[in-house]
This record gives structure tokens, sequence and C-alpha cells, in this order.
């Protein structure tokens, strides 16, 4: 009984450490934004990164989120013979699961997997061959130098990603419902304007600029706890992204008990 305690009671603790290690990591890289400026080539090439290099696989992944959303909204109420009644509902439902859950959390967990832990790798590489070191002796704070343009770029380049894959979405949902369901396109967009509500896209574009913090955050403090050569960097990636994604989800589901 003692040795269960005693391993819950270390769980606890080395969680309560490392959760104030990363807030004492988010409070030194907000110092370093207002040189951001300043950084602007650091930043600039970490938002291309987690932007332009990853939106056509945010494309591709928000075409078919868009598609299986229509499909599963159709298909249930095709189910109970309700689809006629549904039909002028079917727009809005597709759009409202698409703003506000389906996009931001996919695209995060997407971002998570590919530049989440890439950060890791990267930084982890640099921690355990000593480059971190070498910068620290020439006086570069590596929050500076590694935290503040990554975690910087995933919290402006996150809403914009999600923007396109809300647009991508609403178009694989509505080709599928006019392929497949006989849909017009007026009875598609028609819905969505008249139960259009402007919160069910600032929320979602709320949750990804919390999930491109927590991404970036969560990749960097992982990187710079690297130890243990090549292994070592391979245990930190897939390490970044697993909290990365068990936050996320846990984030969404907090946003949807709030709000």
């Amino acid at each position: 009984m003692k040795n269960i305690i005693s391993i819950i009671g270390r769980k606890v603790y080395n969680f309560i450490a490392e959760f104030g290690e990363v807030i004492s990591l988010l409070l030194n890289v907000i110092y370093y934004f207002p040189r951001v400026i300043k950084d602007r080539r650091l930043v600039l090439q970490q938002m291309a990164i987690v932007g332009a290099d990853s939106l056509p696989l945010v494309i591709l992944i928000g075409s078919f989120t868009g598609a299986i959303a229509a499909l599963q909204a159709t298909s249930l109420f095709e189910k109970f013979n309700l689809l006629s009644l549904a039909r002028p509902y079917i727009g809005s439902s597709i759009a409202t699961v698409v703003f506000t859950e389906l996009t931001p959390v996919l695209t995060a967990l997407v971002i998570a997997g590919r530049v989440g832990g890439a950060m890791a790798a990267q930084i982890g590489t640099m921690n355990v061959s000593e480059q971190i070191d070498a910068l620290e002796m020439m006086a570069i704070d590596k929050n500076r130098f590694l935290g503040m343009p990554r975690v910087f770029a995933a919290l402006v380049m996150m809403p914009v990603l999600a923007v396109f894959s809300n647009v991508v979405a609403l178009l694989g949902g509505f080709f599928l419902t006019v392929v497949k369901f006989d849909f017009s396109t007026f009875l598609f967009f028609d819905s969505v304007q008249r139960f259009f509500k402007l919160n069910e896209v600032i929320i979602g574009l709320v949750k990804s600029f919390m999930f491109g913090g927590v991404t970036a955050l969560i990749g960097c403090h992982v990187g710079f706890k690297t130890i243990g050569g090549a292994e070592g960097v391979g245990n930190s990636t897939v390490r970044a992204y697993t909290i990365s994604a068990a936050t996320i989800l846990i984030i969404d589901a907090i946003f949807g008990t709030v709000f």
C-alpha cells in the first residue's frame, strides 16, 4: 500500500514540477514578445514552417473533415427517414460542427504531429549536441532565440490555418451533399447564412490560438529537456506529440463545458 501511495505521490509531484517548468517557459517567452520586430527573421522563418509549409496538409484534412461531417449528418437523418424535413438545416448543422469543433481540433492535432514533434526534435538535437550550451556561452538566451519565435509563430498562424480549414471543410461538405444527397447550392448555403452565428467562428479561432500556443510551448519544453542522444530525441518527439494531443483534447473539453 505504501509503495502505491509513493508511486502516486511521485507521479503527482513530477506532474506539478513539469507544469511549473512549462509555465516558467511561457513567462520567459512572453517576456521576449516585444522583440518580435527585431527578431523578425527568426519569427518569419517559423511562421513559414507552421503556416505555409503546413497548408497543403491542412487543406487535405479540412476537405475530408467537411465531407465526413456532411456524410454523418445526412446519413443520420436518412436513417430515420427525416432527411426531407432536415434539408433546410443540414448546411447550418455542418457549418456549426465544422467551425466550432472539427476543424480547430483536427487542424491542431495535425500541426501537433507535424510541427510540435519537429520542434521537439530540432531543439532536442541541439540540446544533446551541446549547441544550446554554446548559445548560452555566447550570452544568447535560448528562450529568445529558440522559444519565442516558435511560440509566437504558432499563436499567429494556427488561427490562419483554421480559417483555411473552415472554408475547405465547408466546401467539402457542400460537394458531398450535392453529389450524394442531391442538395442544391441555394439550399445548402441559404441554410448556412440563415443560421450563421459569428460567435461560432470566434470560438473556433480562440481555440486554434490556444492550441497553437500549447503545441509550440510543449514542443520547446520537451526539446529543452531532451537527454540521451538519438534515442532521447526520438522519445522526445513522441512525448511532445502525445502531451500536445492530450492537452488539446482537454482544452477542447473545457471549452465545450464552459461555452
